[in-house]
């Protein structure tokens, strides 16, 4: 599909809470490297400098990131903070709280509530920040996030935080940080080949809610990159001249109003391909297909 002058404006907008933003983003964890966190060599630093100033002129204006977004050369963070500081005025960078990894790499455990707010800060420093547009909690285990997700409106409260979301949760979740303090945003795994939050994204839906979806376009081997093919997106990749990363992030643009896409790069060529793809409109019968 031809990629001339299409900027992310082209998938039109959704609003986090009061920022509205493109629903073509860009998500900053493929920056560190050829591959996430500490794996594959590292990333020649002025390209992927290049590639988010690239990303801003086309629009984009939410990017999602982390501080443990970091290989042994290279931390997104401070990429972002190199690239784009000082920050357009619309542009949101949404961060994640909860996983934490020590400077050698090593994962540490699920950070307690008390912990949080360290890590909030260790956002604002490495971004250069005085507060932080939004913050997801990103959970894993637990069955009620209402103490870590009081934490941080607690944070929200003192003005450290605007926005708060929730990541890698189920629906009981959203339930139990709604009553604490508004969510703008929730973030899961989710793609054509992994649909286990089809409850969540309609609950969001239904809430005025961003259902953001990570590792949309990957295969099986999801940290490590790469686009995963079936015989569905290939067909409809072909008639429409695009790419199966293409394919996906339109079938995810699809699912509705609300859902944002993240798609990720240290490609400059391959970031204008995922721009482009927000104005790839699939047909009932090709998304028919695709279920």
């Amino acid at each position: 599909m031809p990629t001339h002058e299409i900027t992310a404006a082209s998938a039109g907008t959704w609003t986090l809470g009061d920022l509205t933003v493109n629903r073509i983003g860009f998500g900053a964890m493929r920056l560190t490297g050829s591959a996430a966190f500490d794996l594959g060599t590292p990333s020649d630093r002025d390209r992927v400098i290049g590639v988010l100033r690239r990303a801003v002129e086309l629009g984009v204006n939410h990017i999602d990131t982390a501080a443990f977004y970091f290989s042994p050369l290279r931390s997104a963070n401070e990429l972002i903070n190199r690239a784009l500081a000082p920050y357009p005025d619309d542009l949101v960078i949404t961060t994640k709280v909860g996983p934490g990894r020590d400077p050698s790499g090593d994962w540490l455990p699920l950070a307690r509530p008390d912990q949080l707010r360290g890590q909030v800060e260790e956002n604002l420093r490495q971004l250069g920040r005085d507060h932080l547009d939004v913050v997801n909690l990103r959970q894993h285990g637990l069955d009620s996030i209402a103490e870590h997700f009081g934490a941080l409106a607690d944070l929200r409260d003192t003005g450290l935080i605007r926005h708060l979301g929730i990541s890698n949760v189920r629906p009981q979740h959203l339930a139990q940080a709604q009553a604490i303090a508004p969510v703008v945003c929730v973030q899961n795994a989710y793609g054509i080949d992994k649909r286990v939050s089809d409850k969540t994204l309609h609950m969001c839906g239904d809430q005025g809610i961003a259902f953001v979806p990570f590792f949309a376009i990957a295969g099986d081997r999801r940290e490590a990159g790469g686009v995963a093919d079936n015989d569905a997106v290939l067909a409809i990749a072909r008639a429409h001249g695009a790419t199966p990363a293409q394919v996906r992030i339109a079938w995810t643009l699809s699912r509705g109003a609300h859902v944002l896409a993240i798609p990720g790069t240290g490609n400059p060529d391959h970031l204008v391909e995922n721009v482009a793809a927000g104005a790839l409109r699939l047909s009932a019968d090709e998304l028919a297909s695709l279920e």
